[in-house]
């Protein structure tokens, strides 16, 4: 599918402006001399926005997630392919962080940040940075390197480019998928949870669950979670420490919702482990050392540390028409010292650097609109009208020492060296930049043939601004320009349990900025817009579901012109991939989630043909998930559940000469849940990396990230 010509641009804007407003009267065209005859607009109930789809038979998924400013929506329903896991998924596979829960989608591969200890995801091969992932359909609250899972009641995941759903990101990263965390809430069932857990190398873990509604309707609800683990990690030598947690406060009225959500994060990790580069002489990937083998200096640390808060609104001014609002805001505090070894030698010969980065951050995300729905005859219309921004502030400094000679296989016990490069102020960094992505979305769903036939047509004006400073704070430079996203999708029912769907929808990053070597240096060369085309078909038995999808993402790559030495938008990263994915309960006690893409991520259109054709950097050409829970019948209580993930092959290079070989890793799982008189203790232990697989677990951003040795995880929780 081609990119839509401008006249289609146009012709969506002006269609939108015309659409009616609660209450107006649309004339028919005339027949000759017929009279006018009018067609009144019935409003009709709109679903809330706010409140999330309900769970999939099985409880391990929802078919449904929140796509931007229109809120919680079915996944039947929409032209876009999501999926939304489950506080019981979450606690069953005693997942702790968000790369835990994602790894059960084969469209997510996870991996570290460069050189430190943030979780960072690749959809459909392409890059999502911790920075951007929204929590309530908000950018700018949630913690950015490690969230933990315990803030969360839903990690839901949407497959593709998405800047007409959730708006250009902070950092813009996300042109293949957007992560979004929802809130805990308290049911009209009382909560109280006591849960203590332990891993086999002895990190322990203490938490709390309650939640409570109050007044004469249930109206007013609180909801607290609060989780402190401390100890040793699988890995050789490597401490954390843990501390999470976040009060939900909610009200829900005839007409009126609001909540109110405060957390706080701390995360320290101490001797840790982050990634391996290799050197520019190497003619082949290393083998991954032991899996607990830790090479990194025992003085590599971080310490982070969060505070956020989000208050939410909806008031039904009718049946038919919602307004909500939101707004919320984090301030993190990080400091750390990071050596990530570079490998030189086929022996594991590397040398290990030392940097100290003190970071700031101040984010505020706000958004506002309303939703609506009415006929215009026998047309149904859901509109949507929205505002979304981010306004974020960084700081930071370095200090940089000289490297020293380890080995990965072997390490040096490294000692910690003064630097010899500082750059800004370590005790109080500077202002190193200012972000400010706003936007205005328009969008309109009309339903056919009694909604077997919706058609969607929208589009998001983006206003982006960037000024970035030195480490001094002076001022370097500035970016700023606005564009229209479009967005086409089309959903049609041929029968009840069968939805077949179509889009066309872009991404939008900041452009980058021209390198010194080219003519047009320090000059930004504008923003980069990726394309999506999609087409696929969701199923929806009952008790059984999943999807099928077909995509194509074309993304532009920058290099310098050989003859004029301009720096600009040449190159593009076409990814073509076909998903797969299989969840509910096909049988009372056993349930799947399993889910597999394939996908070839070729660079075209390269500077002079080099490296035309070949595959981009750190993108596995197909992902396999089988996952699969088993109630015993013959042992009422007991769970068996197993996992296996199998990864292909991938490049860490462009010129595809260093390839990083296939994986798979296995895990398993047991609970147990033990009725106490009125209570219930639950029992599970699961085993992460069954046979202790020593494999480079990603490869994602151009440098190796290794996976995780066995770890048992043991734990015990008592509802009451």
């Amino acid at each position: 599918m081609s990119l839509p010509s401008p006249s289609w641009r146009s012709f969506t804007f002006v269609l939108l402006g015309a659409l009616p407003l609660p209450g107006a009267v649309w004339a028919q065209a005339p027949n000759n001399d017929a009279a006018l005859e009018t067609v009144t607009v019935i409003g009709e109930a709109t679903a809330r926005g706010d409140t999330p789809t309900s769970a999939f038979a099985g409880g391990q998924v929802a078919a449904g997630a929140r796509i931007g400013t229109w809120g919680q929506r079915a996944a039947a329903d929409i032209p876009f392919n999501v999926i939304g896991f489950t506080a019981d998924l979450i606690d069953n596979q005693q997942a702790k962080t968000l790369a835990d829960v994602l790894i059960n989608d084969a469209s997510v591969q996870s991996g570290f940040g460069y050189g430190n200890f943030a979780e960072k995801f690749q959809i459909r091969g392409f890059e999502l940075d911790g920075d951007d992932i929204s929590y309530g359909g908000l950018y700018g609250v949630l913690p950015r390197q490690v969230v933990a899972t315990n803030l969360a009641e839903r990690v839901e995941l949407f497959k593709g480019a998405n800047a007409f759903a959730n708006g250009v990101s902070p950092s813009g990263s996300g042109v293949g998928g957007a992560i979004n965390i929802e809130p805990k809430r308290a049911a009209d069932e009382p909560l109280t949870q006591l849960t203590t857990a332990v891993t086999d190398s002895g990190y322990v873990e203490s938490g709390v669950e309650l939640g409570r509604r109050f007044g004469t309707e249930n109206q007013f609800g609180v909801r607290t979670s609060i989780e402190r683990g401390r100890g040793d990690s699988a890995i050789d030598n490597e401490e954390q420490r843990a501390t999470s947690a976040v009060v939900g406060l909610d009200y829900r009225g005839e007409r009126g919702r609001a909540s109110l959500d405060i957390g706080h994060q701390a995360h320290t990790i101490q001797s840790g482990r982050s990634v391996v580069h290799v050197g520019a002489g190497m003619d082949s990937v290393p083998n991954a050392p032991s899996a607990s083998t830790n090479y990194a200096p025992q003085w590599a640390n971080t310490q982070l540390k969060t505070n956020f808060a989000m208050l939410r609104g909806e008031y039904d001014m009718t049946d038919s028409w919602t307004a909500y609002a939101a707004l919320g805001g984090s301030n993190t505090r990080e400091n750390g010292t990071y050596g990530s070894p570079t490998v030189n030698g086929a022996d594991g010969a590397a040398t290990v650097g030392q940097m100290s980065v003190p970071y700031r951050a101040e984010g505020v995300g706000g958004q506002a609109g309303l939703r609506g729905a009415f006929d215009t005859g026998v047309v149904s219309h859901q509109l949507d009208l929205g505002y979304s921004s981010i306004y974020r502030t960084t700081r930071s400094a370095y200090a940089i020492a000289s490297s020293s000679l380890t080995n990965i296989y072997q390490p040096a016990d490294v000692a910690f060296r003064e630097p010899g490069s500082i750059g800004g102020d370590l005790d109080d960094p500077n202002l190193r930049s200012r972000t400010r992505n706003s936007g205005i979305s328009l969008s309109d769903t009309l339903g056919f043939l009694d909604d077997r036939l919706l058609l969607t047509l929208g589009a998001r004006y983006q206003d982006i601004e960037v000024t970035n400073y030195s480490y001094e704070g002076e001022f370097d430079n500035r970016f700023s320009d606005t564009r229209l996203s479009p967005v086409y999708g089309i959903v049609v029912k041929p029968t009840d349990s069968l939805s077949l769907y179509a889009n066309h929808i872009e991404a939008l990053q900041p452009g980058d900025t021209a390198p010194t070597t080219a003519v047009n240096a320090g000059q930004n060369i504008g923003l980069i817009e990726a394309e999506q085309n999609e087409v696929g078909a969701k199923l929806d038995l009952g008790n059984l579901g999943g999807s099928l999808s077909l995509f194509q993402i074309e993304q532009p790559n920058a290099f310098i012109d050989a003859e004029t030495g301009v720096y600009a938008y040449y190159g593009e990263q076409r990814n073509r991939g076909v998903e797969l994915s299989v969840y509910g309960e096909p049988m009372e006690g056993w349930r799947l989630l399993s889910s597999a893409m394939w996908i070839n991520p070729e660079l075209t259109h390269t500077t002079d043909g080099t490296n035309q054709g070949n595959d981009a950097v750190g993108v596995p050409n197909y992902r396999v998930v089988l996952g699969s829970e088993w109630d015993i019948p013959q042992a009422p209580g007991w769970t068996l559940s197993g996992r296996a993930v199998r990864n292909g092959s991938q490049y860490l290079d462009a010129a595809n000469q260093l390839e990083v070989d296939a994986w798979t890793r296995w895990d398993l799982g047991v609970r147990y849940a033990m009725p106490l008189n009125t209570n219930t203790l639950t029992l599970r232990a699961n085993i992460e990396n069954l046979t202790d697989e020593n494999y480079w677990a990603s490869a994602t951003g151009g440098y190796l990230t290794q996976g995780e040795p066995r770890t048992v995880k043991l734990s015990a929780a008592l509802d009451f």
